[in-house]
């Protein structure tokens, strides 16, 4: 059984995704007002969180630690009361997250 959770690597990654969704979710409301660079900046953020979460979430996936595997689960099962199927595959997920802040910076820069 691996130690999951116990790693280095994993302990800074799971902290900085944290502080990139605290930076996120306390700027999302005044968003509508901020100047483009600060939008640009806050996009970033958020296209920068989407990559670490990717990563965490094949990590999961490859992982074979019973922590590892719940949480996976746990993830899948909050997708699903977010409203998106049960049985999303990820990968698409992902995809069309990236999709969605692609468009909301292409959407800035006209």
């Amino acid at each position: 059984m691996s130690n999951f959770f116990d790693s280095d690597i994993i302990q800074e990654e799971l902290e900085e995704i944290e502080n990139l969704q605290e930076f996120i979710y306390k700027n999302i409301l005044t968003f509508g007002m901020m100047n483009r660079e600060n939008k640009l900046k806050h996009i970033d953020k958020m296209t920068e969180l989407l990559e670490k979460q990717r990563i965490m979430y094949v990590r999961l996936s490859l992982s074979d630690d019973e922590e590892a595997i719940e949480m996976k689960e746990n993830l899948q099962k909050s997708f699903s009361l977010m409203g998106f199927p049960l049985e999303i595959d990820m990968n698409t997920f992902f995809t069309n997250m990236e999709k969605t802040i692609e468009s909301l910076k292409e959407y800035l820069d006209n």
